[in-house]
Order: C-alpha cells, then structure tokens, then sequence
C-alpha cells in the first residue's frame, strides 16, 4: 500500500470516527431532557432516617448519646441509624459517602445526619435535633 493510499484511509477513518463519536455525545446529552437535575434542596438522603454517627471513645459523643436515645423513644417513627465510626469502617465509610454526596467534608463526631441537614457536636445536636424531629411530625402524612 502506497502513502497516498495509506493517507486516503487515515483521513477517512478520522472522519468517520469524528462522526460517530459526534454523534454519541449528542445521544447521551439527549438524555438530559429525561433525568432530572438533582436540586439542592431536596433531601440526599430519605429525611425520616437519622443517621447518628459517634466514636466509642469520644467524650461528646457520650455527652450527646442521652439525648439521642431520649429522642429515639419520644420519636418510634423515625428510624434512627445509630453508627460507631471508630472502630467499624464500613459505617466510617458510609459517613464519609453520605457526607460527600451532601459536599461537606467529614468533620468528625458526634455528627447527625437528617436529609439535607448536618448537625455536628456536642452543642448543636442537643439544641437543634429535636426541632427537627418536629418538623418531620408536622410533614408525616
């Protein structure tokens, strides 16, 4: 085979390559139509699971654990998921992923997880998961 030939079979190659791959784009970009966009405010994660993720060893966990556990019988149709991290990765794996798809970085512990909201600490959980769990009575159908 010749250069020019060789040439003439590269350049048509390109050319149908181009096209094809034009084409794929435009096909999976009609797709955008039909997915909806995810929108910030709608929950990641169902809002009537509490994720509750605390260290076995950690002091502010144990300050906020009596609060939590107050709250889980006062509120039975929520399901709390209560998750040591310290020492169990598949739940520090978990927290991490939920934390992501929320785009926060993973602060550490105590941290509680309702839908959208994130409350971390030995003060803010005390002061502001039970308004929370209110607010999820009020919405119950």
């Amino acid at each position: 085979m010749n250069r020019a030939t060789r040439l003439f079979y590269t350049a048509i190659f390109t050319v149908l390559l181009i096209t094809v791959m034009g084409s794929a784009v435009l096909y999976i970009s009609s797709f955008q139509n039909i997915i909806p966009p995810v929108v910030k405010s709608q929950p990641v994660f169902d809002p009537s699971i509490v994720y509750f993720f605390y260290g076995e060893e950690c002091p502010h966990c144990h300050t906020v654990m009596p609060t939590v556990q107050n709250l889980i019988k006062k509120y039975p149709y929520v399901h709390f998921q209560v998750l040591e991290t310290w020492h169990n990765t598949t739940n520090l794996g978990l927290s991490d992923m939920i934390n992501k798809k929320l785009g926060v970085p993973n602060k550490g512990v105590p941290e509680i997880i309702v839908g959208n909201t994130i409350l971390l600490g030995d003060k803010e959980i005390p002061e502001k998961l039970e308004g929370i769990l209110r607010n999820l009575s009020g919405s119950r159908s």
